[in-house]
């Protein structure tokens, strides 16, 4: 698969996860009460980071939101930090993945597209940590009351968002990945080419120049000495013999 198609399929995973994960703000099942037969209930209850709801045997829901921001507990306000922040970091992931991919004219130069690229790969990943570590924290206070024991108050089993959450925040950090490893490889195979190819030149020069040289060092030949004196003492040489 070439640099480019791996580009683009990081982008869809990645921008597909920030969708998903951005959609569970606003849904209201990320805990649904739970109902084990025993007792016949006439309500059921759901919530999510900003309110509670309830639905009752006729099928109409009210919902309240919360009354106090600094009475909430510190779960949830920890929850809300995380999940925004894992939305606007997928927001900004996008914009500089469509700067830095090589199907769009965009960033300058090959090597400024890759820089942006594998940073918008960088905050993908994060993204995708945040969102994971907020829908993960938000279960495990849930599954906590739920096996303990000595909570006797209402308990709650995992909503649909928490799941869909999950989904989005895996696909951000594998589209984060891919789009970091794919513009790492080429752009270290572009390098190790080009190193390759100056070696190569440098040294198929050498060798050329090597026998270049001998071959003048042996064919060189002192030129012939055609001058008078020379025939002159050659002649001498003949009289006298």
């Amino acid at each position: 698969m070439s640099s480019m198609s791996q580009e683009i399929l990081a982008f869809l995973f990645s921008t597909s996860g920030w969708v998903l994960v951005s959609s569970t703000l606003p849904m209201e099942y990320w805990e649904v009460s739970s109902n084990d037969g025993s007792v016949i209930t006439t309500a059921t209850f759901y919530s999510n980071l900003w309110k509670t709801c309830v639905i009752d045997s006729t099928g109409v829901s009210n919902c309240k939101d919360f009354p106090s921001l600094l009475a909430l507990n510190g779960y949830i306000q920890a929850c809300r930090g995380l999940m925004i922040a894992a939305v606007c970091l997928g927001f900004f992931g996008s914009i500089f993945a469509l700067v830095g991919m090589k199907c769009t004219k965009l960033g300058g130069t090959d090597k400024n597209k890759a820089s942006i690229a594998c940073f918008a790969g960088v905050i993908f990943l994060l993204s995708g940590l945040c969102s994971l570590s907020s829908c993960s924290l938000y279960a495990h206070r849930i599954t906590t009351e739920f096996f303990d024991p000595m909570f006797y108050d209402q308990k709650y089993e995992l909503g649909a968002a928490l799941f869909i959450g999950w989904a989005g925040s895996i696909l951000c950090i594998l589209g984060g990945s891919v789009l970091c490893f794919s513009i790492t490889g080429s752009f270290t195979k572009s390098h190790s080419r080009a190193n390759y190819i100056y070696k190569g030149a440098v040294s198929h020069s050498h060798i050329s120049s090597r026998p270049r040289g001998q071959a003048q060092s042996v064919n060189q030949r002192p030129p012939p000495d055609c001058s008078n004196s020379s025939r002159i003492q050659h002649f001498d040489k003949n009289v006298y013999v």
